[in-house]
């Protein structure tokens, strides 16, 4: 009996300490509430993705989802809720929770700590959604961080509809982009505002920049015309790219990354925040180093970018910033495609300017270049309605790239073994035993007479650099004026210096003594041969433009006057007088844009923009042969340009839709034509050809959607129909008496335009799980592309052939990143697979119209994949 009273008390006493346990634990659960809201960057209205929000003083946080939203279970009381976001100020907001309740705190608005960033906004005329009637897309700081990984800059581009990327040869920055069909010589590719587009030839070697995508926060890809002010070679399209600016917050980060072909590359990240002294500092340095997917090639590369502001006063900030990527890399010769039956055979890495000399790898084709960029930007608030920035801008680049160079009995390239590789070592064997006794007394004080055998063996094939340094200097300023609320100018100057200096000079005699060169004679190893000229560019141009902002409506005109000076001095083709200097070539150009964007309520809106440019063709084609004779025939090509579109702006959608057409009137071309004569002679005659016309339409789709806080998808639509116009006539004139030869015709009219695809589709998604865990696929699809091809092998005018059709093919990439605390610093580490399916496909093809398949081209790398861990302290 005693144990049955026992035993009931005590399961009592059980029964009541579990009573009041859920008692306590109950009343700890109702006292706490839920908190949640937005974050947004207050100048883009950019929803902000893995901002952290924590409860200060406490452990208790959350991340933002995919569409900027947060929830946080938070204690009931008055807390204080920060904000906290890379390269954004910290944004505390108070909240007061009561048991049980949910407190909606709304848009939390949040300013990047960016020391100037508004300000670099205004002088590269950033894009502004809803407001500058222009086709655009943004691509922010993190998603070029997710996506770029180990792919070149351009790459991340990619899933911007009508823009298309390719790897060319494979070799590290060797990469090109396309925009509606037009390549980057008809691209303007602007850095913080400056014009960065070779001054002679138009293009943009992202070798050169190579550092570019760790220092950059935004790109703007502005299809068609632009919202630029300057006269850039905007026809397809400009890349506005935003580099980081000067940070407020102290602190920094390191991160590591790996490929699984054997590139690494360390990266670090240090700011030294806003001193009691006004002067702020950020550093951001690389180092890439390794071996290349292709065979043969790799990086050997280095990249900086500094920037230090100063605050001078209320009204005054200066920014110094200064870029650069000292690099060395092997390349695949971009102008020698694989036949298909040497893909076939070798494969899509094979690479066949390389071989083995001692037992070491060489490679015919090494590029190696450092192009720094030193700017410096002046911001002066002149009163509450204008506003000055003004950039003094220096650059100068260093280097160029090697190949090959020979007579017979090998011209074109050294012996090829049986693997079809170059076959140095048999190569260097005949150089060091050619003796040839005459063209050594030719070089003048060496002879073998004299015992003298410094210069016996002749070189027939030697490794040659093809040098191409440049200084460039510039002044950039633009004055913003407030007429009135509704009322803005803008005016400025742009002017730009430039000097070209271009020569070729031995860079490995392979073996041999010397090389025969037929100005001076024997040279050895950094000597100068075959050329050398300095090309000399001057620019000076005026802009405005006047935007009006009323109500829904805001509309703009724009107009720019310039002029180019060219000449070239000559230093190697002038034998009476060395360093002739041509004659100064001065060209007018200008262009004129129009444009509306009106807003019908807060989700729709449609916009119209058109312009026209009469734009001075580039250098290349001011002097024709290398007597420094003026191109008689030079005029200006003229482009006219319209562009509708549709925008909708919603909680969860976004979608842009626009039509363009773009005619490019007058197009310079320069091609070459076998003529032989009645005597049974073949010369070789350049053909200028000026009245080149194509035209570029189509539409463009692009849509993003937030299905579920943790859960976007988003895609992308372009379909093009890009085409010549008509046939074009030039004359061919003898360079030597400048005798008419002969009138050709290249047969145009009908050919589709080559080397991008017509029609593009894309598809994105990304997922963020368990707060840590985020994942994104990106699969990008190509159709209608054409192989590039010799306009002066199509036949006649009846001829109605097209040059050959590539394939259609698609990519599919897809990452992975997690988030985690590391030593209790916020880290970050991401996995990347690139063409996840290993779809090998032709991306890029020649074609000359002698049969139904591709002379030659290039294959898309295969299945690729990068590793990377960033820490942030």
């Amino acid at each position: 009996f005693d144990k049955s009273i026992k035993f009931m008390l005590m399961k009592k006493r059980n029964l009541l300490l579990t009573l009041m346990v859920m008692v306590i634990f109950t009343a700890a659960t109702f006292a706490q509430g839920i908190v949640r809201g937005v974050v947004q960057d207050v100048n883009t209205d950019e929803t902000l993705i893995g901002a952290t929000v924590l409860i200060e003083g406490t452990t208790i946080g959350v991340t933002t989802n995919l569409d900027g939203s947060f929830l946080l279970i938070v204690p009931s009381g008055d807390h204080k809720l920060a904000v906290r976001y890379v390269g954004y100020e910290t944004k505390v907001v108070d909240v007061t929770v009561k048991d049980g309740s949910t407190y909606n705190v709304g848009t939390v608005l949040v300013k990047s700590s960016a020391i100037g960033l508004d300000e670099v906004n205004v002088m590269a005329a950033v894009a502004v959604n809803r407001k500058t009637p222009v086709a655009v897309s943004t691509i922010d700081a993190k998603t070029i961080e997710d996506n770029l990984g180990s792919q070149e800059f351009p790459e991340v581009m990619k899933y911007t509809p009508n823009v298309y990327v390719t790897k060319q040869g494979g070799g590290f920055g060797d990469s090109r982009i396309n925009v509606r069909g037009f390549d980057m010589r008809n691209i303007g590719v602007l850095i913080n505002g400056i014009p960065v587009n070779d001054m002679e030839n138009g293009w943009v070697y992202w070798s050169n920049w190579a550092g570019l995508g760790d220092a950059t926060r935004t790109i703007q890809i502005q299809r068609g015309l632009g919202a630029s002010n300057l006269a850039v070679n905007s026809v397809g399209g400009t890349i506005n790219i935003i580099t980081k600016t000067t940070d407020m917050n102290k602190g920094g980060s390191v991160k590591l990354s790996a490929t699984d072909y054997g590139q690494f590359k360390q990266m670090i990240t240090l700011s030294s925040g806003r001193l009691k002294s006004g002067t702020a500092v950020t550093f951001v340095g690389s180092r890439t180093f390794g071996s290349e997917y292709v065979d043969a090639t790799f990086v050997d590369a280095w990249s900086y970018f500094l920037s230090v502001s100063q605050e001078i006063g209320k009204n005054h900030q200066l920014v110094f910033t200064a870029i650069g990527a000292p690099q060395q890399h092997g390349q695949r010769d971009g102008f020698n495609m694989l036949t298909r039956e040497e893909n076939d055979k070798f494969g899509n890495k094979y690479n066949k300017n390389w071989g083995y000399r001692g037992g070491e790898v060489l490679n015919q084709r090494v590029n190696y270049y450092h192009k720094p960029q030193f700017a410096l930007n002046w911001y002066w608030t002149i009163s509450e309605k204008a506003f000055l920035s003004t950039s003094f801008y220096f650059s100068t680049g260093r280097g160029g790239g090697s190949g090959g160079l020979g007579i017979s009995p090998y011209k074109y390239d050294p012996p090829i073994t049986s693997y079809n590789q170059f076959g140095w070592d048999e190569m260097s064997d005949y150089n060091a035993a050619n003796i040839d006794e005459e063209n050594a007394i030719k070089a003048g004080e060496f002879s073998v007479d004299d015992g003298d055998t410094t210069f016996n063996s002749r070189s027939v094939n030697i490794l040659r650099n093809s040098v191409n340094s440049h200084n460039w200097v510039g002044i950039l300023s633009t004055l913003n004026y407030d007429l009135s609320d509704e009322l803005v100018l803008t005016a400025g100057i742009d002017g730009r210096s430039y000097k070209g200096i271009h020569y070729r000079e031995v860079r490995d005699l392979v073996g041999g003594d010397y090389w025969y060169d037929n100005k001076y004679g024997a040279a050895k190893i950094g000597d100068k041969i075959a050329y050398w000229n300095d090309g000399h560019v001057t620019y000076g141009g005026l802009f405005a433009q006047l935007e009006l902002t009323h109500g829904n409506l805001s509309a703009f005109a724009a107009a720019t006057v310039s002029n180019t000076w060219t000449y070239n001095v000559d230093y190697y083709n002038y034998t009476a007088k060395v360093g002739e200097k041509s004659d100064v070539l001065s060209n007018l150009g200008y262009n004129a844009k129009i444009g509306a964007n009106y807003n019908l309520n807060e989700n729709h809106n449609i916009f119209i923009n058109g312009g026209y440019y009469s734009r001075v063709p580039y250098y290349r084609f001011h002097f024709l042969n290398y007597k420094n004779d003026v191109n008689k025939d030079l005029k200006n090509e003229k482009v006219l340009a319209a562009e509708i579109g549709y925008g909708y702006t919603g909680k969860k959608l976004n979608v842009r839709l626009n039509g363009y057409y773009t005619a490019w009137k007058d197009q310079s071309m320069l091609k070459s034509f076998k003529v032989t004569d009645t005597a049974g002679n073949s010369n070789y005659y350049n053909g200028y050809f000026t009245d080149v016309a194509q035209t570029h339409m189509g539409v463009e789709l692009n849509a993003e959607y937030r299905a579920l806080p943790w859960w976007k998808i988003g895609g992308v639509v372009s379909v093009g129909d890009w085409t010549y116009d008509n046939d074009a006539s030039a004359d061919l004139y003898d360079d030597n008496t400048q005798q008419l030869v002969e009138t050709k015709t290249i047969y145009l009219k009908g050919i589709k335009i080559s080397d991008a695809p017509q029609t593009q589709f894309g598809l994105n998604t990304s997922f963020r799980m368990f707060k840590a865990i985020d994942l994104g696929f990106n699969y990008l699809y190509y159709n209608n592309m054409y192989a590039k091809f010799t306009p002066e092998n199509r036949g006649t005018s009846t001829d109605t052939k097209q040059a050959y059709k590539l394939p259609a093919y698609g990519m599919l990439d897809i990452r992975f990143g997690w988030s985690f605390k590391l030593a209790g610093m916020d880290s970050y580490f991401q996995m990347a697979a690139y063409n996840v399916t290993n779809e090998i496909a032709i991306v890029e093809g020649e074609d000359n119209f002698a049969h139904d398949d591709i002379s030659k081209g290039f294959w898309s790398w295969g299945r690729t994949f990068d590793f990377s861990l960033k820490v942030n302290f």
